[in-house]
This record gives structure tokens, sequence and C-alpha cells, in this order.
């Protein structure tokens, strides 16, 4: 990890961040750019002012791996167009919106106990195939072309990408949080499948791979507000369902 110093603040130490609502903070307030629902209770504003450096924050919910390249929503500018020569730092946090992750999880819900219902498990898994798996696989070649870019346009940059957290326990807790034992496990084991596939894709081209789903153990979407890090459908805080909380930033 990089650690704050006096020099930092004296040299200007450069600090961009890149990526999705994970990073973003969609409804934490206050929102500082509506378009991304941005937040400046993020955690790419929480980390400058730990390390006394000068933030350009460029996250955005609903990014996905084009975004860098091009302009979201068709006015946002590339989030590559922050990054220069001069960059000390750069997060990035990026994947789950390329595999299609966030509407898979609203099809999970199931608000009558087994067998009332159909278990996404089975659905995504039919024929023997995994398909959520299969999109995670395939985005792996354009994260790793990403941060290759990345490297080129922040030559002397750290590089550091963000895993996705632990959003539900084992078995889960329905109907806490209405999904089936069978699909919570699903869903979680295909998130640790996505950071499995950034990990890997991260050391195989040059960046550091930060894990927050074993800090999140115990702070998910079944945990008490007062302790939860990581919102379910009906948010205990100010923050989007889904997503981390003011909490969860920090």
């Amino acid at each position: 990890m990089v650690s704050p110093t006096t020099a930092h603040a004296a040299d200007g130490f450069e600090y961009v961040a890149l990526g999705d609502s994970s990073a973003a903070g969609p409804l934490i307030l206050p929102q500082i750019n509506l378009p991304c629902l941005r937040s400046s209770a993020n955690y790419p504003h929480v980390a400058a002012a730990a390390l006394g450096a000068r933030l350009t924050d460029v996250t955005c919910s609903g990014a996905e791996i084009p975004d860098f390249s091009g302009k979201q929503f068709g006015f946002v500018p590339p989030q590559y167009s922050a990054l220069k020569s001069t960059t000390d730092l750069v997060t990035v946090a990026i994947g789950a919106n390329d595999a299609g992750l966030f509407p898979v999880a609203l099809s999970c819900l199931n608000l009558l106990p087994a067998p009332a219902g159909i278990s996404c498990k089975e659905r995504y898994t039919a024929g023997g195939t995994d398909q959520l798996a299969a999109r995670i696989d395939a985005t792996g070649p354009a994260l790793g072309k990403a941060l290759d870019h990345i490297r080129e346009l922040a030559p002397n940059a750290r590089i550091i990408v963000t895993g996705y957290g632990t959003y539900i326990r084992p078995g889960g807790c329905f109907p806490k949080v209405p999904v089936w034992p069978i699909d919570a496990d699903y869903l979680q084991g295909t998130i640790d499948h996505l950071n499995r596939m950034i990990a890997t894709q991260s050391a195989a081209h040059g960046a550091t791979y930060l894990d927050l789903r074993t800090p999140s153990i115990g702070h998910d979407t079944c945990a008490p507000a007062t302790t939860r890090w990581l919102e379910g459908l009906i948010p205990g805080s100010d923050a989007a369902p889904l997503h981390p909380s003011r909490r969860g930033m920090a």
C-alpha cells in the first residue's frame, strides 16, 4: 500500500481514480457529479485525504471498460483523459458491469422461499455451462489491455486495481435479503470468480490487486445497519442498493 508522507503534499502527489459505481458511491451524500452519481465521500476521496494527494476522480456509475476510452452516456469524457505522465497513483475499479452482474443480482431475488420460484443458479448454469463465469472470463483480455493503456498514459504511476467485496455470506439470510441459499452462494461465488480474474490480469499487467473481499467479511448485506459495508435491496443508509455504504467506502 502507498503510505501518506509529508513529501506527497510537498511535491503535489497526483492520484487519479478510475472506475464504476463501486468506487463512485452512488447516492452517498454529498453527490458532486449527478450524471455519474459520484460522492465526495467515496473511497478515492477518503484515500486522497489520508495520502495528502491531489485527486482527480473520474469514477462513474455504470462504467464499463469501453467508457475508459469513450464518452459514457454520450457526453461524460473518457476516463483515460485524466491520466498524465505526472500521475503518481491510479486506482481502478471495473469489471462487474462488463459482465452484467447487477441485473443478474436483481434476477436472483425470490420473495417466496423455495421451491416457489426459480433458482438463478439453475438458470445461469443450465446445460452445464456457467454463463456468468464465461462472461467474466471473456472480460479478462479487455481488462488486461486497459491496464496496459493506463501504464502507457501514466508511466510513472503505481496502479492499484480493487476487487469487489463480500456481498452476501454463505447461505445468505433469506428473507432479510430475498435470495435463496443456493443462489446466495452462487452469486458470491460469481463475484469471487470476478475477483480472481481481476487479480490474474493485474498480476500479468504490472498492477497491484487490492483484495476487498476479505476485510468485508461480516460486513455484507446481511449484517446489521451499524456494521454493514454493502447495502442490500433496501438500503439502511444513504447509498444505492447493492452498493458500498458510506461506512464501506471509509
